[in-house]
């Protein structure tokens, strides 16, 4: 094998200079010669770089404003079209503040002038609960901080004032009612203290949301006096009884309002409001005379505390004009502090009790035996010891032996037993004599309301003749198996008093508007009972009852003034156990007797220590409300002596 020489290695000869311009061409085999960089000014001079188009960024940008522009137009109508009203009354809420203008109640006074109910400056404090919470009060347990300080103020609990303040959704909380000026001055000298410590420490003032709303507070000048024609007013201002309660829209007016802009709970005084003013209550001028009212409110309450009775009465009245003077009761309330009161004291009872009277009612018997020409006054009615009468024997309030009297000594004895045998002549028979009689008690005004309109009054009870039992038609002439209240029985002798014309009881003479102008209540109903002539001579045998030393009421006689009365001491009916227990007693009538001007009634319920019948015990009240009356109405001496008709005669006549 012959060795074989390697191939030379073939030396690239040199390149030949090309032509100007031409590129250069590498030979067989040659590797490509590197590229070198060229500089950038020959890059740039070599070619031109193009910009891309903004078009469609341009597009896509308006695309995305368009969208947001949509978007805020879309929510510009919905606020300023769609839901305005609810944004407006949203701003409203926060911006604005707007509280009552209580209406100042109306005053109330006697027939003279003298208040009775007066409505004196007092202040609502009131509470924005948004400015006690930690945010705005600086402090995490604000309601508590307040609540704290203004109890001992207010008198309140502290944890239920707390609880108002921290309801943070709610622009108002009251906290009490009804405060006294030197209330609210306390709490803004409190205010005050806490700014000022706040000024200097930079802190917050756990008492800048505690306000006052003006308001008023009822007030009664004489205590307890008339408490039960008066009544009360409750805790939101309205009346809680009496003629509070009956007038309480004329008494109150018309609340106004005051809307305002407020920041930081005060009010922005540049921002304008809107005010309503409110509209006073009209003043109320009542029948009831002041001072005779001191005399028999304090003559019945010393006569129910000494007696140790449940309670009584002590109505006065007009005969003329029917005008109550005086409604009386015992035991009484304070109406303008309730906490000691009494829940059984409180209202009228002379109005509210229903009772059967007794003897003061046989004045409606005589009267219907008279106008029905049955007697006259000298009449005579043999009275025996006992009577039998249905399934019942009847006797008198004492034993005594057969009494020989005439009509007249028949009232003024009180006799039960000569009263049923003078009724029973009104009639052929028992059942028409029992139509007769009941026609006559209800022109009396007997099972009727007074009149009054007063909250809570009775009208009585008086059934119908045909539904009487066997003993109640022989009970009903002399006061018992019905009942009435102490307004209707001075009205039987006020009655007889105005000549047999039955005027209705009144208690309110008129108003006077926040114009000035008085308004006269309308006048009271009229109707004729009995005849003058009737009437005339019955008020002559009611003074027999109290000038002849055989009558039942000779405690109740006036030096120089002629009176006509009637005793009453009746089984009394016990509310709790619906059965006769105790007494009712009782003493009705009028003077003078000749020129009648006043009727008093005094009625006392189950008087238990002392005496219980009615000429003993309240015809001395009587007495001592009839000569104050009589002497602070001026009223003169009666001119003649009384008739003095006979009360007995002797059998053989």
């Amino acid at each position: 094998m012959t060795d074989r020489q390697p191939p030379r290695r073939r030396v690239p000869s040199p390149a030949k200079p090309g032509r100007p311009g031409a590129p250069r061409r590498p030979g067989p085999g040659a590797r490509p010669a590197a590229r070198r960089p060229r500089p950038a000014s020959a890059a740039r001079a070599g070619r031109t770089i193009r910009l891309g188009s903004p078009r469609p960024r341009l597009r896509l940008v308006s695309l995305g404003l368009t969208l947001v522009m949509v978007a805020f137009v879309v929510r510009l109508l919905q606020v300023q079209a769609v839901d305005a009203s609810a944004y407006a009354a949203k701003a409203e809420r926060n911006r604005y503040f707007s509280h009552t203008l209580a209406a100042e109640r109306g005053g109330i006074t006697d027939r003279n002038g003298s208040e009775l109910a007066i409505s004196v400056d007092a202040y609502d404090i009131t509470a924005d609960p948004s400015m006690f919470t930690p945010k705005e009060s600086k402090a995490k347990d604000a309601p508590e901080q307040a609540a704290a300080l203004l109890a001992p103020i207010l008198g309140k609990d502290a944890a239920e004032l707390a609880r108002k303040l921290k309801k943070e959704d709610s622009r108002y909380a009251l906290l009490a009612r009804r405060q006294t000026p030197d209330v609210w001055k306390q709490i803004k000298d409190l205010k005050s203290t806490f700014q000022d410590k706040a000024n200097k420490s930079g802190g917050g003032n756990v008492l800048a949301g505690v306000f006052q709303e003006p308001s008023s507070k009822r007030i009664y000048p004489n205590g307890d006096l008339g408490a039960g024609i008066l009544g009360w007013v409750n805790a939101d201002g309205k009346g809680g009884g009496g003629v509070e309660a009956q007038l309480n829209k004329e008494l109150a007016g018309k609340d106004g309002k005051l809307t305002y802009a407020q920041s930081g709970g005060r009010r922005v005084p540049t921002a304008g409001g809107r005010e309503t003013p409110a509209t006073p209550g009209s003043d109320i001028e009542l029948t009831i005379d002041r001072d005779i009212q001191w005399a028999a409110q304090k003559a019945i309450s010393e006569q129910v505390t000494k007696s140790k009775a449940d309670r009584g009465y002590v109505v006065v009245q007009d005969t003329r004009t029917g005008e109550l003077l005086a409604l009386a009761n015992a035991p009484g309330f304070d109406p303008g502090d309730l906490s000691d009161a009494d829940p059984s004291a409180l209202g009228n009872a002379a109005l509210h009790d229903a009772y059967e009277p007794g003897s003061t009612s046989k004045l409606v018997s005589m009267a219907a035996v008279l106008e029905e020409n049955a007697a006259t006054p000298d009449t005579h009615v043999t009275v025996p010891n006992r009577l039998h009468r249905g399934d019942r024997l009847f006797k008198d309030d004492v034993d005594h032996p057969t009494w020989y009297l005439t009509l007249n000594g028949v009232l003024a004895k009180s006799s039960n037993i000569g009263t049923i045998l003078a009724t029973q002549q009104l009639g052929k028979t028992q059942p028409e004599a029992n139509e007769v009689l009941y026609s006559y008690l209800r022109k009396f005004g007997i099972g009727s309301p007074t009149g009054l309109g007063f909250p809570g009054e009775t009208a009585g009870i008086l059934a119908k003749p045909d539904t009487w039992s066997t003993s109640q038609q022989y009970t009903v002439p002399f006061g018992q198996g019905y009942s009435l209240n102490a307004v209707q029985a001075v009205s039987l002798y006020s009655t007889i008093a105005n000549g047999g014309v039955r005027t209705e009881p009144s208690l309110v003479r008129g108003s006077k508007g926040a114009d000035g102008r008085f308004t006269p209540s309308p006048k009271p109903k009229k109707s004729r009972a009995v005849s003058e002539k009737t009437a005339k001579t019955l008020a002559e045998m009611l003074q027999s009852v109290v000038d002849d030393k055989e009558g039942t009421g000779n405690k109740a006689q006036i030096e120089g003034y002629r009176v006509a009365g009637k005793t009453g001491t009746a089984n009394r009916v016990d509310p709790k156990t619906g059965r006769y227990k105790g007494y009712t007693s009782s003493f009705a009538g009028f003077a003078p007797a000749d020129k009648p001007r006043i009727a008093v009634y005094c009625a006392i319920q189950n008087p238990t220590k002392g005496n219980y019948f009615g000429g003993q015990i309240c015809a001395p009240i009587y007495k001592q409300v009839m000569e104050f009356a009589l002497k602070t109405l001026q009223v003169a001496p009666s001119g003649s002596k009384a008739p003095g008709l006979p009360v007995t005669f002797k059998p053989e006549d």
